[in-house]
């Protein structure tokens, strides 16, 4: 028991063996916490970690400048960014994850130990003492999972009821004051960061210069492109009226490096990132800017919708009208998925101003917020989830904009989809351990920390357990012909599907034609996309390998006016 023993004191310092005491009440429930100790030993396994050394962290490189020095700012070249990964040793970090790995297994082994050692009564020590064991093996199985399905229905419903009851009243709000603040409209600079984008940049510029808004630039940051991209950028730079357009070209460093060097370019105190792949309306810029007459908004996020939802075949055959349904089919279950799944919990999280994740395709930013946050880091494969977080963190406030709206280009097959949910699901989990001290230190930031609790849920815990519902349901009706309870299932999500679809399509007027995608959206999307996330946290937690995941890029034409 000596390295068993060192290895947890390493593990758990002094200062957590309260903690570690608490957790002791457990055993006195192993019906309970069987069902709930394997979900707790991957979602938060490589998450309670000592706080990373301060040697690393990120400092602001760049200050912001003056007025007096703008001219300089633009002739100076752009400067490397430092990123919080520097100074890690790999070789280190993977010993370390094996020896928790280690610990893990064995705390489990031992659990599992006291529950045979309850049900089976090996030795004798039960009945000796006139004690029997009320628990037997297909008993605990059932009895678990009873538990795990109720408190996953009561969660279900009730995250359905708050989310669509504060989206209300944010939504009420945000009419009422919709045109309070219109006269507040100070200089943005438009960032847009392209890699590989020449089939849409164009269209890109061309609806950001269509905007209704008195002053603004337009900057694009071609980040090493291997088609096109530079050469259709360079076509478009130049002066159109008050608005100019300028292009930053750098060596490929990532979609993070990209934006510092447009930030670093900019000369206004506002910043709008836009994907190189969006085409945002015409009142974008001035719906959202008037959130920030509050001196506390440090961020503003855009309501973004799939652009290219509507797929004419390619050729009039029986092939080609196929795949174009089939293309059709997964772009309009993402069109519902982004108004029912994505704004709704925005609408909802912008009631008390603190929405997760500013979206890449839309987002609009304080100059001073992001250097305070320390600008854009590599380190993660979801940087706009990051910077959300340090944004948070720093002490601003994060709203939604449901008027400010970004049309881009969603994935049309079912691999580019799985691929771009698997990147999406390995970074969230990389910010979310990124900032793992926020979880059980609510002093550093409350906001926080509700934040990271939020988005631990969504990533890591949801998942899971719709996985685990429909694979126990479906174990029901085949095991004892009890085909009806999986109808019953399915039907009770569907009819909370249809409700926040048939709300959300009100609100947004969006086609009426998204309700009735919602009748497949749960039973068939929602579920594919869940094994992808499943299999994703899994990797990220075993420490695999991955890249960024280019999608190809098929030019959707022009956004609707």
């Amino acid at each position: 028991m000596g390295p068993i023993l060192r290895l947890l004191s390493e593990k758990w310092p002094r200062t957590n063996e309260k903690r570690v005491r608490h957790s002791d009440c457990i055993w006195l429930t192993p019906d309970i916490l069987i069902s709930l100790f394997p979900l707790f030993i991957m979602a938060f396994g490589r998450i309670r970690q000592q706080t990373p050394d301060p040697a690393v962290r990120l400092a602001p490189t760049t200050p912001q400048a003056s007025q007096e020095k703008r001219d300089v700012t633009l002739r100076r070249p752009i400067l490397p960014m430092q990123t919080e990964a520097a100074g890690r040793d790999p070789e280190a970090e993977g010993t370390l994850y094996l020896r928790r790995i280690w610990v893990y297994g064995i705390l489990s082994l031992a659990l599992y130990g006291v529950i045979y050692l309850f049900i089976i009564d090996p030795f004798g020590w039960m009945a000796a003492r006139g004690w029997k064991s009320s628990l037997s093996w297909s008993g605990l199985v059932v009895y678990s999972s009873i538990i795990a399905l109720a408190l996953f229905l009561l969660i279900l419903l009730f995250r359905y009821i708050a989310l669509m009851i504060a989206a209300y009243f944010y939504t009420a709000k945000s009419t009422v004051q919709s045109d309070r603040i219109d006269a507040f409209t100070p200089p943005v600079s438009i960032i847009v960061p392209a890699y590989n984008e020449g089939k849409l940049l164009a269209e890109t510029v061309g609806a950001l210069l269509k905007m209704d808004y008195p002053t603004y630039e337009i900057i694009v940051v071609d980040d090493g492109s291997t088609d096109d991209t530079r050469a259709v950028a360079r076509e478009l730079v130049g002066d159109y009226g008050p608005v100019s357009v300028q292009l930053v070209e750098k060596p490929n460093g990532g979609k993070s490096t990209a934006l510092n060097a447009g930030i670093q370019v900019a000369i206004h105190d506002f910043v709008l990132n836009v994907d190189g792949d969006s085409q945002l309306s015409p009142d974008t810029l001035r719906k959202a800017i008037r959130h920030f007459a509050d001196p506390r908004m440090g961020a503003v996020a855009g309501n973004v919708k799939v652009l290219n939802r509507h797929r004419a075949p390619a050729e009039q055959t029986f092939r080609g009208r196929l795949r174009a349904g089939m293309q059709s089919l997964w772009t309009t279950l993402q069109a519902l998925e982004y108004v029912e799944g994505l704004n709704l919990a925005r609408s909802a999280q912008s009631l008390v101003q603190l929405v997760n994740i500013i979206p890449g395709p839309l987002g609009l930013f304080r100059k001073q917020a992001i250097i305070d946050a320390g600008w854009y880091s590599t380190d993660t494969f979801a940087e706009d989830a990051d910077i959300t977080l340090k944004i948070i963190r720093a002490g601003w406030r994060v709203e939604y904009e449901p008027i400010a709206i970004s049309y881009t280009e969603a994935p049309e097959t079912l691999g580019n989809l799985l691929k771009q949910r698997y990147r999406w699901t390995r970074g969230i989990i990389q910010a979310v351990r990124k900032h793992r001290e926020l979880f059980f230190n609510p002093t550093i930031n409350f906001g926080g920390t509700v934040v990271m609790w939020s988005m631990a849920f969504e990533a890591l815990i949801w998942p899971a357990m719709n996985l685990f519902a429909h694979a126990y349901f479906i174990f029901i009706a085949l095991a004892f012909d009890l085909s009806y309870y999986l109808v019953y299932w399915w039907l009770s999500l569907t009819i909370l599907d249809l409700i926040a679809a048939l709300y959300c399509v009100a609100v947004e007027g969006e086609e009426a034609r998204l309700v009735f995608y919602s009748i497949f959206y749960r039973i068939f999307f929602i579920l594919i996309i869940d094994v992808c996330k499943t299999l994703a946290t899994i990797e990220e937690f075993l420490g695999l390998g991955m890249s960024w995941g280019k999608l190809e890029r098929v030019g959707s034409g022009s956004a609707p006016s």
